[in-house]
């Protein structure tokens, strides 16, 4: 996924077709590296959002409000003061660059027209958004670059704005065939690599776009292309360029697990076997393809605490379960002792004193065994003392097998409330998890605090064939789901000894389709921790023979028969319903 100089290219159209000459009624800042312009056109109001973030910089038009903190930044005071009721006069992109540029016409305090321009770059880590005054100086950006940080150029208060050519790319809007060659010939790495390294605004997924429409490798150098590839290649590359003059976007998101995965201003072919959404404008694209990453992102934010409480008691629990096992290998030799002990009670009448060892008939196997003796004691009391160690040896045993099948279930259960923070999407859903993290002992609940009411809610599915699907978010809904939502004869799938989901498939009285039953199995798979993995062995079973053993915890279940499938992770042809 790339904000790429050729998506820039579409949301400059997108913008001179709705906003110019809009004037500006509200500027606020509602986060740190953030714009928020309210604008006022001939059509009605219009909002731009400008995100300069390091991890995730975009520029586009939306209807919802964000609230801004009740002192505004210096950055935004800045704004307002000069710009707040100007116009928007011209939006611009040099070149393909990933920038935009509007010039805001706006009186100033003696009544005077003048003009300003605020420059919104879109360049990764390198995002920032720039205030210039008429003569093209720095009046002030929202991120201040010192020499000291980047010895290309300063972003500062008085100096002078100039866009940096360190990568020496060409503008692929002027380019002659000539100039394709000499850019591309003399490159030794793969051809979409020397295409988006070689002209601005071309990322690797347009790179890989255009090569793949021209039917060519995009792996290996164009150095080893033929000429009439190479004009073939050149050609496509001017039908992309013709597009970009144009203005003749399309607009459109490509889906996996109904999740956006790619976008672009111009139709992705190379995904041949992914579901695509073509949307009206490039601001709804990103607008939705943003919305889902942010929430994404800020849940990560959120939950890092918790994700963090888990980790470490989860390492402390591991490295305890491997120690209880190497002392429970070490118990194995009780049962040599006790026939030890035995052995010497039957042949050590006629033991010489002294000696340090003797050979013994072992009467459990047929073969000879050789004892050590403490040659010190007497015969009866080396027996005792091998009795002692089996008796030591055999109550430690029988403590590890309690401890350490304690600690795998500890174990397991934080596998859960881990997979369950992998997937959650809402706040709700981390209250969820808190609270049962509070239950466990692993977070103290606070004094006097009522139990909050929980607001989240499993996944909802349905099929094509009108089943519908469950998915619980955290082992409070499993439980909810397998023994209160769930009747006898609904169906319940698990991912096979992996932390993960319980799915439940609603049978209402029908008979599954095999269908339904491979996408409850794909859905049980990608709500584990199998999700990344190309098949997971999935068990399904009616509900009626999941059992919750007294005193299990949170989301554990028992059942002793059941079938098996192999599922590939995915949430493909399923709808997804809000309830």
């Amino acid at each position: 996924m790339a904000l790429d100089g050729i998506t820039i290219s579409a949301l400059c159209k997108e913008l001179n077709d709705k906003i110019i000459n809009s004037r500006i009624y509200k500027i606020a800042q509602p986060e740190e590296d953030e714009l928020l312009l309210t604008l006022k056109t001939p059509n009605g109001q219009q909002r731009l959002l400008i995100s300069s973030g390091a991890s995730l910089p975009f520029l586009y038009l939306t209807n919802d409000n964000k609230p801004g903190p009740q002192t505004a930044p210096n950055f935004c005071m800045l704004l307002r003061k000069h710009i707040q009721n100007g116009r928007i006069v011209a939006i611009r992109q040099p070149s393909l660059e990933r920038i935009l540029m509007f010039d805001i016409d706006h009186l100033n305090e003696m009544g005077d027209m003048c003009r300003k321009t605020l420059v919104a770059e879109i360049m990764g880590k390198h995002s920032n958004i720039i205030f210039l005054d008429d003569k093209n100086m720095i009046i002030d950006s929202i991120k201040h670059i010192s020499s000291a940080v980047s010895s290309i150029r300063e972003v500062l208060p008085g100096r002078e704005y100039f866009i940096p050519n360190t990568l020496d790319k060409i503008d692929p809007l002027t380019v002659t065939f000539s100039d394709f060659c000499n850019a591309l010939r003399n490159k030794p790495m793969p051809a979409a690599k020397a295409i988006y390294t070689s002209f601005t605004g071309f990322s690797p997924i347009m790179a890989e776009e255009l090569l793949f429409r021209s039917k060519l490798d995009s792996s290996i150098p164009i150095s080893e292309y033929t000429e009439d590839e190479l004009l073939h290649l050149y050609n496509n590359f001017i039908w992309l360029t013709d597009i970009i003059k144009a203005g003749d976007f399309s607009p459109n998101m490509i889906i996996k697990d109904n999740t956006p995965v790619e976008f672009a201003a111009i139709s992705l072919t190379q995904y041949g076997n992914y579901p695509t959404e073509e949307l009206t404008s490039i601001s709804e694209v990103l607008r939705n393809f943003y919305a889902r990453r942010n929430t994404i992102t800020r849940i990560k934010q959120k939950s890092s605490d918790l994700r963090r409480i888990v980790s470490t008691v989860l390492e402390r629990n591991i490295k305890k379960y491997d120690l209880q096992l190497k002392q429970l290998k070490d118990t194995e030799k009780m049962d040599k002792y006790r026939v030890y002990g035995e052995l010497i009670n039957t042949y050590g009448y006629n033991l010489e004193p002294g000696i340090k060892s003797f050979e013994a008939d072992n009467y459990y196997t047929g073969e000879k065994i050789t004892i050590p003796l403490d040659p010190t004691l007497s015969p009866s009391e080396n027996a005792k003392k091998y009795f002692d160690k089996y008796g030591k040896l055999k109550r430690t045993r029988e403590a590890l097998t309690s401890m350490t099948s304690e600690t795998k279930a500890e174990i397991d259960h934080l596998e859960t409330i881990q997979a369950s923070l992998d997937i959650a999407l809402k706040e709700s859903d981390l209250t969820e998890i808190k609270e049962e993290l509070q239950d466990a002992g692993y977070i103290r609940k606070k004094s006097g605090n009522k139990k909050k009411e929980l607001k989240s809610k499993p996944f909802h599915y349905v099929n094509q064939d009108g089943f519908h699907i469950y998915v619980g978010k955290n082992n409070f809904q499993n439980d909810h789901l397998t023994f209160k939502l769930a009747t006898g004869n609904d169906w319940w799938f698990h991912a096979k000894k992996i932390p993960g989901s319980h799915v439940l498939v609603k049978s209402e009285g029908r008979k599954l389709t095999d269908r339904t039953f491979e996408e409850a199995g794909a859905l049980a798979a990608y709500y584990s921790k199998g999700q990344k993995q190309d098949k997971v062995e999935i068990d399904y079973v009616l509900k009626k023979e999941v059992k919750k053993p007294a005193g299990a915890k949170p989301g554990f279940v028992v059942y002793y028969t059941n079938f098996s499938l192999v599922a590939t992770p995915s949430t493909d042809g399923l709808t997804l319903v809000e309830d």
